[in-house]
């Protein structure tokens, strides 16, 4: 017995050795663990630092693939601009609305009621708010480009029910179908046609631009598609002038059957692109995000590393983690993260409270107003090509002045100018009625030129990066929610056999305008020149709108790793208590 081990003998100094044994072994760990963490920290600093001082044209160099395969996939969205444009344009075909309207007495000629126009429109934004919430939790899940593929190939199969739609109810089953797709590509890049696949557009495409490109072109690539929007609408009023001289089927049935001409070539490139490196890292598949962000970049450029900029990717998405664990549609509405959803829902239901609906009813608009319907599609395109213009002026002046600035001032702008349409009313002649006209096409101008484009920016800017998905599908759920109310109060305010209020609609979105900018006067935070990690920090000081531009913030502070060398300087400290 007086040879027994004495530490077997003694359970407490057993014990006392299991201890001392264990925390050199917690302290190498945490060490290394630490070092690891600096490591990181100082490669994504420099990346962070590399993209601040990166110009246009070096990052026009080094990202040529981010910037074609995020154009390819905003394409998506032409589909949708043309088919917003196609129906308020065929409401002004007198064979569409033979074929699917009714009598008016009073007029003696065909028109689709306000009530049917109402549920056209509206169960394309009923089927897109399908395709949001769907394309939310399928791109969390199976990533972007699986998703907008999905309803590519969705989309190519309803197009079938609008073209061969016998009746006006088959009509609004095909847009509402339609509207769900179009929800699930917006994600990929933030209607009642093909609704359910517009729905899965409008959600993937602003994310997708916005993580697939550095921070100075992420303004170019998410207001590119306002352009997709704009390229649509031009179309659609090409063909609708193209056609409404027809006085048979085709006059409706060849703008239906033009929707074809888009999803297969986007598909057959789309299946090449690679998935968006972020979402590689959100699901800890590195090597991944890895080969994803070399696909998107071109070979042996100087001062770029790719270990870095995923070191800066890692980084941001730690950053969010400690911020908030979650990344559900509940945590949208929890914490720091209550601000980012309702500013970015607020800043897509004031693109419908804008005025900007009468844009898509331009022809119907001054068809009611008595205008020939062959030169209201000339106009039309007048006012889409104009639209154009003014989008490509956009990425000049974001690259200039404050996105916030810009919104602002596009409002006000917009606000003085129904105003003038409303006035014009009162002149009860056709000059007047080409006056509204010309409004209406500097109106389209300034939408094109401010709010419109800068809208997808800020919605891909403001959002947390590993919440944007669904901050994208709730603000655009949203602005389709409101849609339908807009949509319903549009089509009784112009149409015949409804409140007939023609132009002086114009003063009621006037309204809805104002307080619009009022809201984002005070609401509002600047963006520009911060990279997400820094937008993280400001939201969480709970930095003003108003003071975002001005206030610094370092997302690279040392300070959290201090207090895990204060914890490993207690460790060691305990370790020589023990010993």
């Amino acid at each position: 017995m007086a040879d027994q081990n004495p530490l077997a003998s003694s359970p407490g100094k057993a014990t006392e050795a299991g201890t001392t044994t264990a925390i050199p072994q917690a302290q190498a760990q945490a060490q290394a663990q630490i070092q690891d963490d600096d490591v990181v920290l100082v490669e994504a600093k420099h990346a962070a630092d590399t993209e601040h001082e990166m110009t246009l044209l070096r990052a026009i160099k080094l990202y040529p693939k981010a910037i074609g395969w995020s154009v390819l996939l905003s394409s998506t969205l032409i589909m949708e601009g043309y088919d917003l444009a196609l129906l308020g344009g065929l409401y002004a075909s007198p064979v569409f609305n033979k074929k699917f309207g009714e009598l008016n007495p009073a007029t003696g000629k065909y028109a689709v009621s306000a009530a049917w126009q109402s549920g056209l429109s509206n169960g394309a934004r009923a089927g897109e708010i399908f395709g949001l919430i769907f394309a939310g939790w399928a791109a969390d899940r199976i990533g972007y480009k699986k998703t907008t593929i999905a309803s590519l190939v969705l989309m190519i199969a309803f197009i079938f029910v609008l073209f061969f739609a016998p009746n006006v109810k088959v009509l609004v089953v095909g847009e509402i179908l339609c509207g769900e797709l179009h929800s699930y590509a917006y994600a990929y890049a933030y209607t009642v046609e093909v609704g359910i696949p517009w729905g899965a557009f409008q959600s993937v495409t602003p994310a997708y631009a916005s993580e697939v490109a550095p921070m100075v072109l992420r303004p170019y690539l998410t207001t590119f598609i306002n352009m997709c929007w704009v390229i649509g609408q031009f179309f659609a009023a090409a063909v609708n002038k193209g056609s409404v001289g027809r006085t048979d089927q085709w006059a409706y049935r060849i703008p239906f059957g033009v929707q074809w001409v888009w999803p297969i070539p986007i598909l057959a490139g789309l299946v090449f692109a690679p998935e968006s490196p972020w979402w590689y890292v959100r699901h800890n598949r590195r090597e991944e995000a890895k080969q994803s962000l070399l696909r998107l970049t071109s070979r042996n450029q100087p001062g770029f590393n790719v270990d870095e900029t995923l070191a800066m990717i890692e980084h941001t998405n730690e950053l969010e983690k400690q911020l908030k664990e979650g990344v559900t549609f509940r945590d949208c509405f929890r914490g720091i993260d209550l601000r980012r959803t309702e500013i970015v829902v607020g800043i897509w239901l004031v693109q419908t409270l804008g005025g900007q609906n009468l844009m898509g009813y331009f022809s119907y608009f001054l068809t009611q107003a008595g205008m020939d319907p062959s030169n209201s599609f000339s106009l039309s395109m007048g006012q889409y090509a104009l639209g154009m213009v003014g989008t490509a002026g956009s990425w000049f002046l974001m690259s200039r002045v404050g996105r916030r600035r810009i919104h602002f001032g596009g409002l006000c702008a917009q606000f003085c100018l129904l105003v003038i349409v409303g006035c014009l009313t009162f002149g009860g002649n056709k000059a007047s009625v080409w006056a509204i006209g010309g409004v209406l096409i500097a109106f389209t101008f300034v939408y094109d030129f401010a709010v419109g484009p800068v809208t997808y920016c800020l919605i891909s800017e403001l959002s947390s990066t590993r919440l944007k998905a669904k901050t994208i599908v709730l603000a655009r759920a949203a602005y389709n929610a409101s849609n339908i109310f807009v949509n319903v109060m549009t089509n009784y305010q112009l149409s015949s056999t409804a409140w007939n209020w023609g132009a002086r609609t114009a003063f009621f979105w006037a309204g809805s305008c104002l307080l619009s900018a009022i809201w984002v006067f005070f609401r509002l935070p600047e963006p520009k020149g911060r990279t997400y990690a820094e937008m993280d920090i400001l939201f969480a000081k709970k930095v003003t709108a108003r003071k975002f531009r001005k206030t610094k913030v370092d997302p690279f502070d040392l300070r959290s790793h201090g207090e895990k060398k204060m914890s490993l300087e207690k460790m060691e400290s305990h370790e020589g208590k023990e010993i």
